[in-house]
């Protein structure tokens, strides 16, 4: 009797198994900086045989890297990726608060973010090849390089969300090694201008992003939201903007994510219905 028991578990396990979403690290060669750049995948299960798949490429914060959401958010993300039969892509971003740096070449992320590494992945995956499959968010730097990259390139993503993003650098001159991206503040002001999402934020046009960001009250970043927040109320552009408890740190990100991929679960229904 207890070898069937074990042997029913084993096999709703291994049913189980075969059911569940991937998670792969794979090389993504960019021409633009000359090597490989490492990235996570979460692809739902039999992933080669489903067709219009859509992407969530997710951004990891200053010092961090690539597996960041994988070792924090692995199951959730696994079960999100299952259920919608969408794929989430998560790029080590190496410090770069994804720009393509006005003073360094070998930092050429955007051009990466928004240009090769959907190439890869539209290459390598039946997915939607167009801005109506993807999404993009990310937490702090990579909240700010994820509006950064879809303020830029609009053409590339339909919709965008930050999580304790750093959306303006310019109160932080000495933190997060955004100099040594952008020039010292004091000898290069129209750098840390023209390289911030605030500013950038002005070219954008009313329905042109679904946007959704957020951030937690007691967050060194929360003034420079709110002030995002402010701005975009003034130029009339739609977006979703939440202030909630919380800090710098993976339990608000637990909790944010969640609001985010409803977000954008919506958007991709909606353009899937016009």
């Amino acid at each position: 009797m207890i070898r069937k028991i074990l042997a029913t578990l084993l096999l709703a396990a291994a049913f189980i198994s075969a059911r569940a979403a991937s998670v792969d690290t794979v090389l993504v060669p960019s021409a633009a900086m000359h090597k490989n750049v490492k990235c996570v995948v979460i692809a739902p299960a039999h992933v080669k045989s489903l067709r219009g798949l859509h992407v969530v490429y997710l951004l990891n914060g200053y010092s961090g890297n690539h597996s960041d959401y994988a070792r924090h958010m692995a199951p959730y993300l696994r079960a999100q990726a299952d259920a919608h039969h969408w794929i989430f892509v998560c790029p080590d971003g190496n410090n770069s608060w994804y720009w393509n740096s006005p003073v360094d070449s070998n930092y050429r992320y955007e051009t990466f973010i928004s240009t090769e590494l959907p190439a890869y992945v539209d290459a390598h995956y039946a997915t939607i090849a167009n801005r109506t499959g993807r999404a993009i968010t990310g937490l702090s730097m990579g909240g700010h390089g994820a509006l950064w990259n879809a303020l830029r390139h609009p053409d590339m993503f339909g919709a965008v969300g930050s999580m304790s993003g750093g959306v303006d650098v310019r109160p932080f001159p000495q933190n997060w090694e955004v100099a040594k991206r952008l020039g010292p503040l004091d000898t290069a002001a129209h750098n840390w201008d023209k390289w911030t999402v605030m500013e950038q934020a002005s070219s954008l046009k009313n329905g042109q992003l679904a946007i959704i960001f957020d951030c937690g009250v007691r967050d060194f970043f929360y003034d420079v939201n709110k002030a995002l927040h402010a701005k975009l109320l003034a130029m009339g552009i739609h977006h979703d903007y939440i202030e909630r408890p919380g800090e710098h740190n993976w339990e608000y990100w637990g909790n944010s994510i969640q609001f985010q991929l409803l977000f954008f679960s919506h958007y991709f229904d909606n353009a899937a219905a016009k």
